[in-house]
């Protein structure tokens, strides 16, 4: 097998055994790079020669946890010094003055940063295609989205550039991807990974995460940056749990829809296959209740709004001709609340907490379909952002299923692939989601290395 495509663990023991070193391990994901770029656009910028530096400085392993393996970060995650884009126009040229922390704590574990991926501008959307950039293409149909925002982490990994990539997760910006690419994703729990790239320290959407070839390379990243800062006011002290978990203990609760999604048939069929196939391994597995409601949603994306007009607001009122249409669309959005109603929102997501928790006071984990659809094309000018809903039927029609797990966000949500649909002319991965109880990552990571060891998809390759 090809060095770019082994799991972090198997890279690491190449590297202990003396049989490849760092410089060989950079050099293979260069050139897998230098491949895999003219079809999917995934990354903006490649530090071949910097990232060649510092695989040849590094010794011998000695246990840290990415300790001389290549790794991709988010080109919305600062590295002092390197170029950051936030996909948007008017940061084409913008240095990064600081590192994030996670960042840092990615160079202490030993990783070599070998690029930054693409994403949508201000990672506002679950499509990456940026008016700076321009659209990053699934590698199992190069016709198609990856999702977003983090699609070029997920198709980094994907392809075979990395084993594991940083991204971010506001609505389903690491899972989305995931599910579309056929890899792993983990929203953690709120503050698990300390978040200091935000203009605002409080807030209570958005995470780090990993997108990764399989559940141990999620956990791999996940002990390399996980921990409480001072830098961030919300991480917190919670250790990671032992990950050897024991499967036939976990009540799993389970719906396919959450109560209102309109879900394709051939993924509806293959998250029951797979949840069936549980039965007999776990403690029970029992039929949720109507987890949540379309208001839900909209609650999310008016929150979204929110949060794209504070931050990115006054930037686009200074380059409206340049910037996005659709971030244009969410600052107007975000601009027609006052706030009594942002505080009426938080009242209206603890109901939403309280509807959810209470499936989990009697259950280890909720199970459901990561994505409701088969991704579209891969253009945002061909896949339209739509803020509007048809809801003539009473169900939500929408592409993901992760944006209203981030109102519940100290709540770990993975995606783990778990089979595959054939849509049109092509054969497309398939992600199922699991969400646990706060600060049970270890559990939520357990139940997906399950699934992973028994769907096939882990040893399937994209074609590009």
């Amino acid at each position: 097998m090809s060095l770019t495509h082994l799991s972090v663990r198997q890279q690491a023991e190449l590297l202990a055994s003396g049989e490849v070193s760092s410089v060989d391990l950079v050099r293979a994901s260069l050139e897998r790079i230098a491949t895999v770029q003219p079809d999917l656009n995934c990354f903006v910028e490649v530090w071949a020669e910097e990232a060649l530096a510092r695989a040849a400085s590094i010794g011998p392993h000695n246990g840290r946890p990415l300790h001389g393996i290549p790794v991709a970060i988010k080109d919305t995650t600062p590295w002092e010094g390197h170029r950051v884009t936030y996909g948007s126009m008017m940061y084409r040229d913008n240095i990064a003055n600081r590192s994030a922390l996670v960042v840092e704590r990615l160079l202490e574990a030993g990783a070599v940063i070998v690029g930054s991926t693409n994403a949508p501008e201000f990672a506002h959307a679950g499509i990456t295609d940026s008016p700076l950039h321009g659209p990053t293409r699934n590698p199992w149909n190069t016709t198609r989205t990856t999702g977003g925002s983090s699609g070029g982490s997920a198709a980094a990994v994907s392809s075979g550039c990395v084993a594991v990539a940083e991204g971010s997760d506001m609505g389903g910006s690491v899972r989305i991807p995931a599910a579309w690419c056929g890899v792993v994703g983990l929203k953690p729990s709120l503050g698990r990974i300390p978040m200091n790239v935000l203009p605002g320290l409080w807030d209570t959407l958005s995470h780090h995460g990993p997108l990764a070839r399989t559940v141990d390379c999620a956990r791999s990243f996940m002990s390399a940056v996980s921990g409480p800062s001072l830098l961030d006011p919300l991480s917190h002290i919670i250790p990671m749990g032992n990950t050897h978990v024991d499967i036939s203990a976990l009540r799993v609760a389970w719906s396919v829809d959450l109560g209102c999604w309109s879900v394709d048939k051939r993924i509806a069929a293959t998250i029951t296959q797979t949840v069936d196939s549980m039965r007999g391994s776990v403690a029970s597995v029992v039929d949720a209740p109507a987890l949540f409601l379309a208001d839900d949603n909209m609650l999310w994306l008016n929150m979204w709004g929110i949060f794209m007009a504070a931050y990115y607001g006054d930037e686009v009122d200074k380059h409206p001709d340049t910037a996005d249409p659709d971030v244009v669309s969410l600052v107007q959005l975000g601009r027609m609340f006052s706030a009594v109603d942002s505080k009426r929102m938080e009242i209206a997501r603890s109901s939403t907490w309280q509807r959810v928790t209470s499936v989990l006071a009697d259950n280890d984990v909720i199970i459901c379909p990561t994505m409701a659809r088969f991704p579209g094309p891969a253009a945002k000018a061909d896949n339209p952002f739509d803020l509007d809903r048809d809801m003539t039927d009473g169900l939500w029609h929408s592409d993901d299923m992760t944006t209203v797990w981030n109102l519940v966000s100290p709540l770990p949500a993975v995606s783990v692939p778990c089979g595959f649909g054939v849509d049109g002319d092509s054969t497309l991965p398939i992600g199922l989601q699991i969400v646990g109880r706060p600060g049970q990552e270890d559990v939520v990571l357990a139940v997906a290395a399950w699934i992973e060891e028994r769907s096939g998809v882990r040893d399937r390759r994209p074609l590009v």
